[in-house]
């Protein structure tokens, strides 16, 4: 679509803000995207959990052992028994209860599958970021390397 130039003044710039918010996809918010993987043990809606690098499946992710489990390849839409299929969510918002809004959020260290907002300060633990809580419910998912403490 071809746009006329803006008058330089306070309506061209009103003009030019309604053009660009008019050409922004939907909501990216409400985007969300994952992938279907088994789990090797039980998991709860909304664990933080890690691939297994031997087959790919999925366990609870923790911050006090090794690298490969501080790993958090995302969070797990429902909760499953081991052995069963689940979809893990790795970018967009996933429900999680007990959040502070605005608050960043991290892997836990004393919790499988838990995030905290107070990260591990431990020699030989991992602090991964996960996310940043929307709201007390809904946490968005932004996963970040885990970095060793030393």
């Amino acid at each position: 679509m071809a746009y006329e130039p803006y008058a330089p003044n306070a309506q061209g710039l009103t003009e030019a803000l309604i053009d660009l918010k008019s050409n922004f996809p939907g909501q990216i918010a409400n985007k969300i995207n994952g992938f279907a993987a088994n789990a090797f043990e039980n998991l709860n809606q909304g664990d933080a959990v890690f691939s297994r690098s031997s087959d790919g499946q999925l366990g609870k992710a923790i911050a006090n052992d090794t690298q490969d489990k501080a790993r958090v390849v995302g969070f797990v839409e429902t909760t499953v028994s081991a052995g069963n299929l689940v979809r893990c969510i790795v970018e967009g918002i996933t429900p999680v209860s007990g959040l502070d809004p605005g608050d960043h959020y991290f892997l836990s260290a004393s919790s499988a599958g838990a995030i905290t907002k107070t990260p591990p300060s431990s020699s030989g633990h991992f602090v991964t970021r996960v996310g940043e809580a929307a709201t007390t419910t809904s946490l968005v998912v932004k996963t970040e390397p885990p970095i060793e403490i030393s």
